[in-house]
């Protein structure tokens, strides 16, 4: 990780009881840092790290934009993302987790890098589904997507389009034997 050394935090030594950082996360820490979730945005991060006996204590705030591919029509969208996450840290024999927000770091290297952590706290924060508002997808795309696609009466808004009609007038027949298993399957 030497191109995060600015991601870098010190654990030993004198430091004072509550530090506080700040990163402006871009583009080009996106592309360096090679995830798949995310790879373009501009956030603000503050992270304050309290000391006490045994443990220290990072609360990242993290605010701003990210931009993901609309599933629909592959477009890039604006996501906004909002959180604040803790994670304890303690100095231990070797590096271990030992559980979601707990993390031991080695004694002998005495810092943490936080830069991994930030790209998981952002990609977490982006919803499983990212699709452009109503009416708000590359008209091209979604005109490819209507041609296209295949789509049964029952189906109603599968696909998500406000303008069925032109889908509905292109549905095949389907056998009536499976109208009736489904039936039966509906039934239950």
């Amino acid at each position: 990780m030497g191109r995060f050394n600015t991601y870098s935090i010190s654990l030993i030594g004198n430091v004072s009881d509550i530090r506080e950082f700040e990163y402006q996360l871009d583009n080009d820490f996106f592309k360096k840092i090679d995830g798949n979730e995310v790879q373009k945005g501009k956030l603000t991060v503050q992270l304050t790290v309290k000391r006490s006996i045994a443990t220290f204590e990072f609360l990242f705030r993290i605010e701003g934009v990210v931009q993901v591919p609309c599933d629909r029509c592959l477009d890039d969208m604006d996501v906004e993302i909002s959180t604040t996450e803790k994670l304890f840290v303690k100095l231990g024999k070797e590096y271990s987790e030992e559980s979601d927000n707990v993390i031991v770091v080695p004694e002998t290297e005495g810092e943490i890098n936080v830069a991994w952590f930030l790209y998981e706290f952002i990609a977490l924060c982006v919803p499983l589904k990212h699709v452009h508002g109503p009416g708000k997808c590359n008209k091209a795309m979604t005109s490819k997507l209507r041609k296209h696609s295949a789509k049964s009466v029952d189906d109603e808004d599968s696909i998500g389009f406000e303008d069925t009609d032109d889908i509905i007038e292109d549905v095949v027949e389907t056998d009536p034997r499976w109208d009736e298993l489904k039936k039966i399957i509906d039934n239950n």
